[in-house]
């Protein structure tokens, strides 16, 4: 009837107005309905963009996003291509949250989901204030943002970065609950690192920038619903798998499986390295390793053609065995660090020479007899070091790391090691302008000594290596060949001064520029000029370090924060003793192989330096840098960035140590869950983690590591500090 009555009506003459009237009401009623829906999405698009823009600055090269959709879309393809590597799939679990602990652990705190839910109310108003920041250029401003005064701007950002700060080793927990820290001095670095952070990245190059890129993450670190399914690798070097190391192509034959630069897969690795062929067995404890290792641990193709032909390592059952003084030196290795200290007096082993550099790392007898004499040799395995022999010292309980040796600095600070020993390593120093004996001269320490031995030398070769020496001013000290090991010996000393450099004819290769950072060593490029000599008071290795172990606790000069190493070493001395030692339930006598995954001054080593262990530093490269004091004290380190693969082998360390390192990295890596398979594959079954961070990151991270199969043996949370312990140990199987 209505619809009759208003037909009749639009058949009057007036009727067509009020047909046209009827019609507009109903479309300004759908227009003012629709752009109610429509702003209340772009305010979420506005949120979600901002957030992206200010994490990762727009490329100049990259066109920048105008919707949030875009972004999404983006992370929706990546998901979606990691699914399609089969490297790791996560499933939302709603019923994580009555499943806290496992195996009799501790839970946190009470009031943990309480917490929780706060750091949620944290992010609402973060998200509110970063609307009002300074985007990126190429990014417009919404209009409907609030206004802020810059005063209010600038406050709530310095509120907002003390509210995202992480006091590096703020609270000193242990298992009785005490404080042993030093806040105020461990505050002061840690505000620090940001700018410090920014600076080293600039100094290191453009690719290293990029790989330290900031970005932001909303909400926690680890997704506390998430449920992990793992797969094994399957890689071409299987169990011995190294990401960055080694070339996963099809048609590469084994003989060249390494790459010859460092260089990571695409996306972070998400699958787990499976165990050798033949199982794998508990490592035999130290100090029994440094005479015999089972064989089927560091089990790999060329290793039985190369224990066939070497005297130094014998196959004796299921083990490999090392006869004492037997090296690749007739006469023994005893004989030869003996004529080497002949030969050049001022050598003394475990005195002035504290810290060695193995390069090739072909004889771990070399590094065994060291030890014995109170130096600490690092074994650097090289790409073509195809039979393994890193391996096989780590396994033995010796520091080594591995680490291509081409057009690319290595990851150590300059003048950090006393003396660099190159025996039979098969390299041309001469080569390519003479860049790697230029990486060697950075390295080295200003009067520190360079151990060349081979048995062959070609006249040509020899001529060019004394061009090359003389072009940088390195002193031959000796050139003998021993009439017992048949070795051709050459000693160089690097220069104590500029004063050498400066009357050189031909300034071939050049000095180095002034803004020329000799410690930037992240993905640079191995610069062909000489850097200067330090000579200012402020510079580090303008003198010799004190004989060891003095080292060990006194701080140069150049040192200017010398309280707060003061504070670090008595807060880790502290915690060590009266934590880690007695009441985390470690049987130390198991551990031998310790990494320090976020090192600042080396404290936690030194407070381990009367245990039966040696200590990997590692530096981010995104922290303070603090590892030319590391090298100062007579401990070993090297720079890593934790958003990639280390260099080392799978099952290389007895025990991790992360203190904060999660909560610094929470706006770095892409996957930060890729730090834990990481963890999971250089840690040896049976070996054990330590990790001091946020309890908002502990809880959930706790469920990853029990996805891999880890007990979780320890967890402690200080009454009212959001800061907790646990103590984790890697089961063997998978």
């Amino acid at each position: 009837m209505a619809i009759a009555r208003f037909g009749r009506q639009a058949k009057r003459p007036h009727g067509f107005c009020l047909k046209m009237t009827a019609v507009a009401v109903l479309g300004l009623c759908f227009i003012f309905v629709w752009s109610m829906f429509s702003s209340t999405s772009s305010s979420v698009v506005s949120q979600r963009e901002s957030f992206d823009d200010i994490a990762e600055p727009v490329s100049t090269n990259t066109k920048p996003s105008n919707s949030g959709t875009q972004s999404k879309k983006k992370q929706m393809e990546n998901h979606e291509s990691s699914k399609e590597d089969n490297r790791v799939k996560v499933e939302s679990d709603l019923d994580r949250k009555d499943d806290k602990r496992v195996n009799g652990s501790v839970a946190l705190v009470v009031e943990e989901e309480h917490k929780s839910g706060k750091k949620d109310e944290k992010e609402v108003a973060k998200e509110k204030r970063e609307k009002g920041k300074k985007l990126p250029q190429g990014v417009a401003k919404k209009n409907d943002e609030p206004k802020q005064s810059e005063a209010e701007d600038l406050q709530k950002e310095k509120e907002e970065e003390e509210e995202e700060e992480v006091l590096d080793g703020e609270d000193g927990i242990d298992i009785d609950g005490e404080d042993n820290g030093d806040k105020e001095g461990d505050s002061d670095l840690a505000e620090s690192v940001d700018q410090e952070s920014e600076e080293k990245l600039e100094d290191g190059g453009g690719e290293s920038r990029n790989r330290g890129r900031k970005r932001k993450i909303k909400g926690p670190l680890f997704d506390p619903k998430a449920h992990y399914f793992w797969k094994l690798c399957s890689t071409r070097s299987k169990h011995n798998y190294m990401p960055c190391i080694d070339i996963e192509s099809g048609t590469t034959k084994l003989q060249s499986y390494r790459h010859t630069e460092r260089s990571c897969p695409r996306t972070s690795l998400m699958c787990l390295v499976p165990l050798p062929h033949d199982g794998y067995g508990m490592p035999v404890r130290w100090p029994e390793s440094k005479l015999k290792i089972l064989h089927k641990n560091v089990a790999h193709p060329k290793l039985a053609a190369f224990v066939k032909k070497h005297s130094w390592v014998v196959e004796s059952g299921e083990y490999l065995t090392f006869p004492q003084n037997q090296s690749e030196f007739k006469g023994g290795v005893l004989h030869y660090l003996e004529s080497i200290e002949e030969m050049v007096p001022d050598i003394e082993w475990g005195k002035n020479i504290r810290l060695v550099l193995d390069i090739g790392c072909t004889d771990s007898s070399f590094s065994a007899s060291l030890l014995d004499k109170e130096v600490l040799a690092l074994s650097l395995g090289l790409k073509d070091d195809l039979v393994d022999v890193a391996q096989v010292a780590l396994e033995r309980g010796f520091p080594a790391v591995v680490s291509p040796l081409g057009t690319r600095r290595l990851p150590f600070p300059s003048t950090a090691f006393d003396a660099i020993h190159c025996g039979g390593c098969g390299l041309s120093w001469h080569s390519n302008g003479g860049k790697l004996l230029l990486e060697m001269n950075r390295i080295l320490r200003p009067g520190g000594y360079f151990i060349l031995s081979t048995k062959y030398e070609s006249i040509e070769e020899e001529e060019a290596m004394s061009r090359l020496t003389a072009s940088i001013c390195w002193n031959i000290l000796a050139h003998k060949t021993d009439e017992v090991s048949e070795v051709g010996v050459k000693i160089y000393q690097k220069p104590e001064s500029n004063g050498m450099y400066e009357l050189r004819r031909k300034k071939n290769p050049p000095l180095c520029k002034e803004n020329e950072n000799p410690d930037a060593a992240w993905y640079v490029p191995i610069k062909t000029c000489l850097h200067s000599i330090p000579s200012a008071i402020e510079q580090h290795g303008t003198e010799w370090p004190e004989e060891w172990p003095k080292r060990l606790d006194t701080y140069p000069d150049w040192l200017n924060d010398k309280e707060r190493v003061i504070a670090d070493t008595k807060h880790w001395k502290a915690i060590v003793d009266k934590s880690y030692l007695t009441g985390v339930g470690i049987d130390w006598s198991n551990i031998r192989n310790v990494m320090d995954m976020k090192a600042i001054y080396g404290g936690f080593a030194a407070a381990l330096s009367q245990q039966k262990v040696w200590v990997m530093n590692v530096v981010p490269v995104h922290a303070p840098d603090t590892l030319p004091f590391i090298y100062e004290r007579g401990l070993v380190g090297v720079y890593h960035d934790w958003c990639e693969s280390f260099g080392t082998y799978p099952r290389s360390y007895d025990l991790l140590h992360a203190d904060h390192l999660f909560s610094r990295l929470k706006n770095r890596c892409n996957k930060p869950v890729s730090i834990v398979v990481e963890m999971d594959r250089i840690l040896r079954p049976g070996g054990w983690t330590i990790i001091r961070d946020k309890v908002e990151i502990l809880d959930p991270l706790e469920g990853i590591l029990r996805s891999l199969h880890w007990e979780i043996r320890m967890t402690y949370a200080q009454d009212k500090e959001e800061n907790a312990l646990s103590s984790f140990t890697k089961k063997t199987r998978y």
